[in-house]
Parts: structure tokens; sequence; C-alpha cells
């Protein structure tokens, strides 16, 4: 009967592969169908059962390309209805994102088909699962990295995000893909490797349980109030002339009733123009938000003329100004490792300068209203690992975005659910500034505590507890897991080749 099945499938394979990957996309936010996430990895090592390793690399291209090409659609409207560029640029950057996702899976589908045991628990429970985390975590750094869309995230309205503190997103991951491999070993495996999928199916859901209840932080100090500014200004308009008073004055009306929350947090890039531009602007907005001892964070572009360098910054306005620069920067917006002459066809923002530079690996965390923050600019909220040194200090999280270059589609809600596992892996409060939404303060289990409506001037306010101490994810990183598979993928792979080599020896044996 399930030969019979492969057989049907066998005939459309890539495009069920395809169609596959898009329902993927469905695990994650907005729709959070999280079930998902463990169901269609199921299929896909179903889909490669016994299938050559060209013919797998082919299935896993298009399974991926299914899951990119539904859930980053939005890349689409950023570059052409928002940055302007030509649609076949847009289309183009758009497959050549798609392509490139596509090849991880390619890869894992070739070496998975050529190392692995064609049959067993150890190539569903062991095997595949391990190889499928490595994968991940290798596509979130390399070449700069694509984090985006890893398994673990569409979990963080599941049981398992209560992982999250020990092993990470990628602990989650994996997780995800264990069950996914048991799940397939229920449906082909023999009677004794049943067992043991009904075992590892259950294994996840039993750890995650009992540490719901565990708090991994402690409690810092009093809590503190906190004022989250909204400005939504539209993006095609946010840098035009006539718009900058504009929005100089809108920011400052939104943030004037509330001077008396001892923290006032404004989105990436709030200003539009160079901090230098606004001195008079700051210095007048500083005085009087610290007469009602209130401090402000705020999104801003540096200029820095010791170094004839730009960067996307966040200043502090507390006792003393501060500085971050963002160290992350987005291919193709902030930087263009293009030749000069293709970068007008390229570039998506009109600013004043070429590239922003990056600002320093380590970089001490902001003080603000007697707080030590760990900031993170838009995006970079997404490699976790990268702020893990700030964890030691740091008593709250603050994010600051523009997600308006993706109007109504589904990124702005991708964003928050990576904010909210940083929030979680961390157990810290993470206070999220959006130009145009979603603006929000998570609580420090990642839950959501309060949000603002998308695309309303607004301004959100509420309490938050700042926290010290550090999980075990913040100690370890995501080493413990990425070790752990290694191990276990070597070990299989070595395992099956001494076999092979076994079998091929017996085999001339017979011959001779």
């Amino acid at each position: 009967m399930i030969a019979q099945l492969q057989s049907r499938l066998a005939r459309h394979a890539l495009l069920l592969a395809f169609i596959a990957g898009a329902i993927l996309s469905l695990a994650f936010a907005p729709y959070g169908v999280w079930p998902l996430a463990i169901l269609c990895p199921a299929y896909l090592f179903f889909a490669w059962q016994g299938a050559s390793a060209r013919h797998a690399a082919a299935v896993g291209f298009w399974f991926s390309a299914g899951t990119f090409g539904a859930g980053t659609y939005w890349l689409y409207h950023s570059i052409h209805t928002i940055g302007g560029a030509p649609i076949w640029v847009a289309l183009f950057l758009m497959v050549a994102l798609v392509a490139i996702m596509g090849l991880y899976l390619a890869l894992l589908g070739y070496v998975q088909a050529r190392l692995l045991p064609t049959v067993g628990a150890l190539r569903w429970l062991v095997g595949l699962p391990a190889m499928w985390l490595l994968l991940e975590w290798w596509r979130g750094w390399f070449l700069s990295g694509f984090p985006w869309l890893s398994l673990g995230y569409a979990q963080i309205d599941s049981p398992l995000a209560a992982l999250a503190p020990l092993l990470g997103v990628y602990g989650i991951s994996f997780a995800c893909v264990l069950c996914a491999g048991a799940l397939l070993t229920l449906i082909i495996g023999s009677k004794r490797e049943r067992v043991l999928a009904l075992a590892a199916l259950l294994l996840p859901w039993l750890c995650a349980w009992p540490l719901w209840k565990h708090e991994w932080t402690q409690i810092a100090g009093p809590p503190l109030t906190v004022a989250v500014v909204q400005g939504a200004i539209p993006q095609d308009e946010k840098w035009s002339p006539e718009w900058r008073d504009k929005t100089l004055a809108l920011y400052r009306e939104l943030a004037e009733p509330h001077f008396g929350a001892r923290l006032i947090v404004w989105p990436e890039a709030a200003l539009p123009d160079l901090a230098h531009e606004l001195t008079d602007y700051l210095s007048s907005l500083w005085s009087d938000a610290h007469a009602k001892d209130s401090d402000i964070i705020m999104g801003l572009l540096h200029y820095d003329p010791q170094k004839d360098a730009y960067y996307n910054g966040v200043l502090a306005l507390s006792d003393r100004v501060e500085w971050y620069h963002k160290r992350h920067l987005v291919p193709f917006a902030e930087y263009f490792p293009v030749p000069s002459f293709i970068r007008s066809w390229l570039k998506l923002m009109s600013l004043p300068h070429s590239d922003f530079d990056s600002g320093a690996v380590e970089q001490a965390p902001l003080d603000a209203a007697g707080q030590k923050i760990g900031t993170t600019i838009c995006y970079e909220d997404g490699f976790g690992a990268e702020q893990l040194g700030v964890l030691r200090q740091a008593t709250l999280l603050v994010n600051v975005t523009n997600d308006a270059w993706f109007g109504d589609t589904s990124a702005p809600h991708q964003h928050l659910e990576i904010s909210r596992m940083r929030a979680l892996e961390s157990g810290r409060v993470m206070i999220r500034a959006a130009n145009d939404g979603i603006s929000a303060i998570i609580a420090a289990d990642g839950k959501i505590q309060a949000t603002l409506p998308r695309f309303k001037a607004a301004v959100l306010t509420g309490t938050v507890q700042p926290r010290t101490g550090l999980t075990p994810y913040a100690r370890m990183g995501n080493w413990p897991i990425i070790v752990f598979s290694l191990l276990c993928a070597i070990a299989v792979v070595a395992r099956t080749a001494r076999q092979r080599i076994t079998q091929r020896a017996v085999v001339e044996l017979n011959q001779t």
C-alpha cells in the first residue's frame, strides 16, 4: 500500500513538493498553523524515501522554493511598490532569493540520499533531523545569513516554545523535524521502530511541558513605565522634503503627552534626516523630556565626520548621549554588494549617501531609564546568537524597526514572531517600536503584553519588568544543539559507510 502510494505521488513529485513547501508557510505568522511545521517536513522525508540523489535534490529544491516563494512574497512589495525598482528587478531578486533558499534543501536532499541509510530508525529519527538542523543553522549565517522561516519560529505559540530558553530556536527546529521523522517511522517503520518513534514523538512535548513553569531569569528592581511611539508615516512619503517638518512635529506631538514615562521609544530612522541636522530639535526634546524624568531611545541616521561613515543608529537621550550602530546590514537595502554602475537600478532608499557602514561587533548596552538596554535594529533581531554577549548586562531588550517597507503583508507578523522568540530565549522583556506597526511590548515569556493597531499614529503605554540572569541558551548559545546534531550526523554517516563497505565486500566475495 505504501509502495503504491509512493508510485502514484512520484508522477507529480516536484509539483507536490512545491505545494507542500508552500503549505509550510502557513505554519508561520500571521496564520500560525504550527502543526504544519511538523507535517510538511514529514511529507518531504516521505518524498525522499527511495529517491535517487538527483531526484531528491530536485524535490528538496522545489519544496523550499514553495516555502520561500509563499513565505517571502512581500519582497515584491518592498522592492517594487515601495522601493520603486522596475518590475523585472523585483522579480529577479525574488526569484534569486527563492532559488538560493531552494539550493539549501537541494543540497540536503542530495546528501541524505548519498550518505544516510535507505530505511530505518537511524535515518528517520537521527540522520534526517540532525542534517536538517545543521542546514538550517548554516542558512542563518552563511553569506550574511537569512534565518527567516526557521521551523522553530512557527512554534512560538505551541507547547514546544518552552524549549527556547534551553536550546533556542534551533533546538525547537530540531524537535519539529524529530517529530516529523517519528511520524514517518510510525507509518512505514517496523514494529520495533514504531515503538522508538512513539517515544521520540512524545519526548519533546514531555520535556517542554514542565519548563513553562520555570523562571530562568530574576526580577531586577521595580517595574518601569514605557511609551512606544508609532508615527505611521507612509514609506513612500517618509523621505519627501515636504514631509520632513510634518514628521518632526508629529513625533513631538505624540511623545509630549507621555513625558513622565520613564522610557520612551521611537522606531527605526524615526526622523527623516541625519542627527547632526537636527541638533536644535533633539536638544529641545531632550531638555523637555529630562525635566519630567523621561529618557528617550530613537532610531536615527548618524553621520560620523571623523570616519566619514554613515550609520543606521539608535540614539539614547539619557544622562548623556549614547549611540548604538546597526551591525548586521541588509544586502541591497543598506549596502549594495554590486558594481557601482548598477547600483542605481537596485537601490531601494533615497538617502544622501551610497552605503551604510556596519557598527562595531561588540557594543555595550545603552544606558537609559536606569537600565542596561540590549538594542537591535530591524531584522538584526533575527540573529539571536549575535545578541548573546549583551545579555550579561542587559535588563531590557529594545528592537526598533521600519516594517513599512512591507505594507499589509505577512512580513511584519513574521518579524514580530521573531522578536517574541528573542524575548523568550533570553528571559527579557522586548520593547518593539515599528514605524507603522507592529509595535509591541513582549513579556519575558514571549507572550504579547500589548500592541498597537497597524497603520495608525499612536502611542503604546505599559509597565515592564527589568530582569537579570542568563537562561541556559543565553549562556551557551546554539553550540549544544549544533554539536549534538553534528555528532549524530557523523555517527549515522560513518555507520552507514561501514555497512556499505561490508556489503560490497560480501558481494565481491560471493562473486569470486
